[in-house]
């Protein structure tokens, strides 16, 4: 069983079960010893909350990476999630040139769009800061609006193969490794995550549930980093990833009052069970 030091660089939201209230335990449980940098603490997420706090961490960067490079730490995976600003992205990429071992991978979440729309607070600045993020990255992650972003195609709400393939060859434009397009929907009753790997294109279909929930894109992406990570090929760890989040739905769908997040910890024996450790 694989045992990898993996340094997750996202924010924190005290409440709502998404970012790094899920990476950390996620990764975890997929037995890596699991680092973390908070980009930004906010008492809430943003989805549905009025009111919540944020604290910025940006200028914490330089110093923390400085102290790690003093002691000689340094990381088989660096995964990040939302960043919060375009200086942020710069200190990121400082990070991912001197912090990480050999063959160390690194795994990029453009978190910073859904449904057409940029997250608040973010721009074309940014955008731009996130592309060139991810032309360093092994690995990345972008549901459908942020591939719109990235690439510059305008966004579509309906949409066939086709449209999913041009996205596809703009972002291999970008990123010369691994592309992974979470949410592709063709239709009512199936969600697709289409992988582009190599010049060759597959993907791993499961049921789409109709509710969404805030946090699952960050749930997909650490189960997904915690079972790659473990040595499952691409394709199982998708499996696995995927799976694990409609399990986490599924845990949760039925509670109204559970409105702002999932009960991920409720399936985390699934998860660990799908491994196989």
């Amino acid at each position: 069983m694989a045992y990898k030091r993996i340094l997750t660089i996202q924010d924190i939201s005290c409440l709502g079960q998404c970012s790094m209230t899920v990476a950390l335990p996620i990764i975890s449980a997929c037995s890596h010893e699991t680092c973390i940098l908070p980009s930004a603490v906010l008492s809430t997420h943003t989805g549905g909350f009025t009111g919540y706090t944020v604290n910025d961490l940006s200028e914490d960067f330089p110093s923390i990476r400085q102290h790690w490079l003093k002691e000689g730490i340094s990381f088989d995976a660096i995964y990040t999630g939302y960043l919060g600003s375009t200086k942020q992205i710069e200190y990121v990429s400082d990070i991912f040139d001197t912090l990480k071992r050999e063959d160390a991978k690194i795994i990029v979440d453009p978190a910073m769009a859904d449904n057409g729309k940029l997250y608040w607070g973010f721009d074309d600045e940014y955008v731009k800061g996130m592309r060139y993020l991810c032309s360093k990255a092994d690995i990345i992650l972008p549901n459908i609006t942020e591939a719109c972003f990235l690439t510059g195609i305008e966004y579509k709400e309906s949409y066939d193969k086709a449209y999913v393939d041009e996205l596809i060859s703009k972002l291999s434009e970008i990123c010369t490794g691994t592309i992974i397009i979470t949410g592709v929907s063709y239709n009512d009753s199936e969600i697709n995550v289409v992988i582009a790997q190599n010049g060759e294109q597959t993907a791993y279909v499961h049921k789409k549930i109709s509710k969404s929930f805030h946090g699952t894109g960050d749930i997909f992406s650490s189960a997904f980093v915690g079972a790659y990570m473990q040595g499952k090929p691409m394709f199982d760890a998708i499996k696995i990833a995927s799976d694990y989040t409609v399990k986490c739905i599924e845990n949760t769908i039925d509670d109204d009052s559970h409105w702002y997040g999932t009960k991920f910890e409720t399936a985390i024996p699934d998860l660990v069970r799908m491994l196989e450790l």
